[in-house]
């Protein structure tokens, strides 16, 4: 099969829309050769939209604004929200948000839906997709909130909790991806890149 693309390689690395340092983990365990462009986009939800189309928009949107920058190479974007009981939960504000956050979690299981998308060197979004994953909470006690706060783990996270972190100690049970829960897909991931030729093999 003849591709129109280069494949990503050292040389031609892939671009990843994020500043996520688990984004990132994730990427280097695969040892797919990328670099990291930060998306400038403000994530906002208006309440307008259904909790998955909003993820993908997140993640088009932030590897768009990378491509315009670049105007080359291959864009992954990705955006990971909580969301339990029909509520959105994001990266809380501050203190009091997560704490908010973590207290409505306990006890409860909740959804995780992280978007992604490609965008390929021509500029075209090539492959998005929304993953969804069941997260069961355990009862978590007052106590249990405040010091796990305290470690300032939960505060760049959403849903304000790091399931491959200090907060894994919360976690009764996964239904679905555990790396869409850390925040992508690896799954899906390898497999739009290698149905696009970005990848030509893998691993």
């Amino acid at each position: 099969m003849r591709f129109k693309f280069k494949s990503i390689s050292k040389e031609y690395p892939l671009i990843l829309a994020s500043s996520s340092p688990r984004r990132r983990e994730l990427l280097l365990n695969l040892r797919i050769p990328f670099k990291v462009i930060p998306s400038r986009v403000d994530e906002k939800f208006d309440g307008t939209e259904d909790f998955r189309e909003f993820a993908m928009s997140m993640a088009k949107e932030k590897a768009m604004e990378v491509y315009d920058r670049l105007k080359d190479g291959w864009i992954l974007g990705a955006d990971t929200i909580v969301i339990v009981d029909g509520r959105l939960f994001g990266k809380p504000k501050d203190y009091d948000d997560a704490k908010h956050m973590l207290k409505f979690l306990s006890g409860r299981e909740h959804t995780v839906i992280t978007g992604f998308c490609i965008i390929d060197p021509g500029g075209d979004l090539s492959y998005i997709e929304a993953v969804e994953s069941r997260v069961r909470i355990r009862e978590l006690s007052e106590e249990e909130i405040d010091a796990y706060l305290e470690t300032g783990e939960p505060f760049d996270k959403a849903g304000a909790y790091a399931v491959q972190g200090i907060g894994s100690f919360m976690i009764k049970s996964i239904n679905g991806s555990y790396t869409n829960v850390v925040g992508l897909p690896v799954c899906e991931v390898i497999f739009a890149l290698k149905r696009l030729g970005a990848l030509r093999k893998f691993p």
